[in-house]
């Protein structure tokens, strides 16, 4: 199955996130199949690109529940978009 989830990224302290799609079986690091975008939670940052989320979306890949609830801050203009 496959999944849309939060990969990490960046240093010790400063967590920086891509938005990619995995195997749900595969770690945290591992490799990742689509990059879909990137989230900073320090400054309150994303981009994702919204076709090609979507396109995966509607073949069937599911999110994760922290990458559906910040697609829920994004529409409700709680973080800051690109």
């Amino acid at each position: 199955m496959l999944k849309i989830r939060l990969k990490r990224a960046g240093q010790k302290k400063k967590p920086f996130y891509k938005i990619v799609l995995m195997k749900s079986l595969s770690k945290r690091e591992g490799k990742h199949i689509i990059e879909f975008g990137y989230y900073n939670p320090l400054k309150k940052f994303a981009y994702i690109n919204k076709l090609l989320f979507d396109k995966y979306l509607n073949h069937g890949c599911y999110p994760t529940n922290t990458v559906r609830h910040l697609l829920y801050r994004l529409t409700q203009n709680k973080i800051n978009v690109k």
